[in-house]
């Protein structure tokens, strides 16, 4: 937003970067974050078999997470979940995130911790990145010792069958995540990834992002929010082929072919000005000789999984439950 664009809200200075509807961000640094979405206490039970609680673990940061765990006898997988919002926005309170993963959980028959990390541009990466290794840590470090505050999770949950997932800027720092776990080797424990519409960037523009058709333009994700979302996320000075943005870009390191991975899971939206970009990260991965599976999902945009209510997308959800059940159950078969 150049100074001819800027506006003046409420807070008394000029609007440098703005997203309708969610953020402001002011030329004194304030951030606005608008009420678009409404944030419900962990009591609210959308699935009756599944119990919410939230737990913080880590002061320093603030980090905190809100645990789903179904009402199943025995031990269950665990899925560490990365809500989306571009690294700006969001929270794991959210009442589309809540609902979305006590619906996962439940058909799923796995645990869930869903993690609220620091958010840009007061925090800008690689702090979502680090907070995301932050939470596997303090879930590892609880896998040898039970205590009775944290028993209602701890005695439900198998830590030797553990994935990461997430959605959007969720599904970024899944991968990202995932690639420093594999830094010295796929831990025994992970299983796999499940990124959903990951928000990957790039300086050169695809297919989908160029040619966005006027059904595109009513997914919860333009380009022009996209850009704003990275300019505001990467470290001052960078573009959109920094390796925290564009993971197969040339300049990406470690490289591809290098990383070690457990089997992924990409959910891409065919209405998404993201598309394109998932696309060529799968092909970049099978070209590196990674195990990878991927559905293009007909018909919805990006998101359309939390925030979407439409019949088409609610068919749409539903698959995608049915296929994030059997890409978790099919890794454990192989155990």
């Amino acid at each position: 937003m150049g100074p001819a664009q800027r506006n003046y809200s409420h807070h008394g200075t000029a609007v440098v970067e703005e997203i309708e509807g969610l953020l402001k961000v002011h030329e004194d640094g304030h951030v606005e974050r608008l009420p678009t979405m409404p944030d419900v206490p962990s009591t609210w039970a959308p699935e009756p078999n599944v119990a919410s609680r939230d737990i913080s673990f880590n002061n320093s940061t603030g980090l905190w997470a809100r645990f789903h765990v179904p009402n199943r006898r025995g031990q269950l997988p665990l899925l560490v979940y990365f809500h989306g919002g571009g690294f700006c926005i969001g929270s794991a309170a959210w009442r589309c995130y809540h609902e979305f993963l006590a619906r996962l959980s439940s058909q799923a028959n796995c645990l869930i911790m869903s993690v609220s990390y620091r958010l840009a541009p007061e925090n800008p990466l690689p702090a979502a990145y680090e907070d995301g290794l932050a939470a596997i840590k303090w879930v590892r470090q609880h896998a040898t010792h039970c205590t009775d505050e944290l028993s209602w999770w701890q005695t439900k949950c198998n830590f030797s069958q553990m994935f990461v997932g997430g959605d959007s800027a969720g599904g970024a720092i899944a991968n990202n995540v995932a690639a420093q776990l594999g830094l010295a080797g796929v831990p025994a424990w992970l299983k796999g990834v499940i990124l959903i519409q990951p928000f990957f960037g790039g300086e050169t523009r695809t297919a989908s992002e160029k040619n966005s058709r006027p059904s595109m333009r009513s997914s919860t994700l333009s380009l022009a929010a996209s850009d704003c979302y990275w300019r505001l996320a990467l470290p001052l000075g960078s573009n959109r082929d920094h390796p925290w943005c564009n993971p197969i870009a040339m300049l990406s390191s470690p490289k591809l072919e290098d990383l070690r991975l457990p089997p992924l899971l990409v959910c891409i939206s065919e209405m998404d000005i993201l598309r394109d970009r998932n696309l060529e990260f799968c092909k970049a991965l099978e070209r590196a000789g990674k195990s990878v599976e991927y559905d293009v999902y007909g018909g919805v945009g990006h998101a359309f999984q939390v925030l979407s209510k439409s019949p088409m997308s609610q068919v749409r959800t539903q698959e995608m439950v049915t296929n994030i059940k059997a890409f978790i159950y099919d890794r454990l078969d192989h155990i």
